[in-house]
C-alpha cells in the first residue's frame, strides 16, 4: 500500500497520483470514493449487466428495464404497491404539509403535502447487505 495525502491507497487501485509532494492537500470526496472503490451504477451500466447475464442485446435489456420502470410507475400512480419477494416493496407514502426554512434568508416557508415513492428492502436483500 502507498500513502497518499495521509490516506492509504489499495494496491489494486488504478488511481494515479498526479502531484508529487501533496502532503498539504486533502483529496476530494470523489477521489476518496475511487480509492475506497465505492461505485454507483448508472442506467447504462445496469443495462450492460442485464444484457451480459441474460445473454440478450443491450437494446432488449433497455426495453425490459424501461418496461419494468413503467409498470412500477403506473402501479404506484394508481395507489397500489409492487412487491418482489426477497427483494423488496415499492409503495406510495403521503408526506404531510410542514413549515420549512429558507437557508439563505432564514424566512419560514410552507412546504405542501405530497405523495412520495418508497422502497422497503426485503428480508433476503437486507441479509445480503
Amino acid at each position: 500500500m502507498q500513502i497518499w495525502c495521509g490516506f492509504q491507497r489499495p494496491a489494486g487501485c488504478a488511481l494515479k497520483i498526479q502531484k508529487k509532494n501533496c502532503w498539504n492537500q486533502k483529496p476530494s470526496i470523489f477521489v476518496l470514493l475511487k480509492i475506497l472503490k465505492f461505485h454507483t451504477m448508472n442506467k447504462a451500466e445496469l443495462i450492460a449487466k442485464i444484457a451480459d447475464d441474460a445473454a440478450i442485446t443491450k437494446t432488449q435489456a433497455n426495453e425490459a428495464l424501461d418496461s419494468f420502470i413503467e409498470a412500477v410507475t403506473k402501479t404506484l400512480k394508481g395507489g397500489g404497491k409492487v412487491t418482489l419477494v426477497g427483494f423488496g416493496t415499492f409503495s406510495v407514502s403521503k408526506r404531510a404539509a410542514r413549515n420549512g426554512r429558507n437557508p439563505q434568508t432564514g424566512a419560514v416557508i410552507k412546504i405542501k403535502a405530497k405523495k412520495v415513492a418508497r422502497f422497503k428492502a426485503g428480508k433476503e436483500l437486507s441479509s445480503k447487505l
